[in-house]
């Protein structure tokens, strides 16, 4: 039998069969994680809204799979303006307040994109996917 789980959200799904998240033992994977709000395929207009699906939509997935945000190793975000990287300031830093325990980010920018996009990879330790299993 895999170690491997597919994570599913509801209300955020894609068009075609793939999950939004994977935890196979200790590390979990997102895909794509769009900034629809949850459960439209409805893209805000404004960049903060965008953003803070994001941020919503991957709390969902990490909690979902028994990780928490100290589990983030590194997330990229796909931004249709480089302006927008402001945007991602406040959340990042609510999320991981301490500059020396921030994960890697990295922010590519895609003028040709339709909205902001972002993916993660997190790695949960043992004793924190115990306490996520006793859940």
């Amino acid at each position: 039998m895999s170690d491997r789980r597919s994570i599913s959200i509801p209300g955020l799904s894609h068009a075609t069969a793939i999950p939004v998240a994977t935890r196979v033992g200790p590390l979990v994977v997102s895909s794509v994680i769009s900034a629809f709000d949850p459960g439209t395929r409805t893209v805000p207009t404004a960049i903060e809204a965008q953003v803070a699906n994001l941020f919503a939509h991957t709390g969902a997935m990490l909690e979902a799979a028994g990780a928490t945000w100290d589990d983030v190793a590194k997330m990229s975000f796909w931004l249709v303006d480089g302006a927008h990287r402001t945007a991602l300031e406040a959340p990042w830093v609510e999320r991981f307040p301490d500059p020396a325990a921030r994960p890697s980010r990295h922010t590519h920018v895609d003028p040709n994109a339709t909205m902001a996009s972002a993916d993660f990879i997190a790695w949960v330790t043992a004793s924190e996917r115990s306490n996520s299993e006793e859940r």
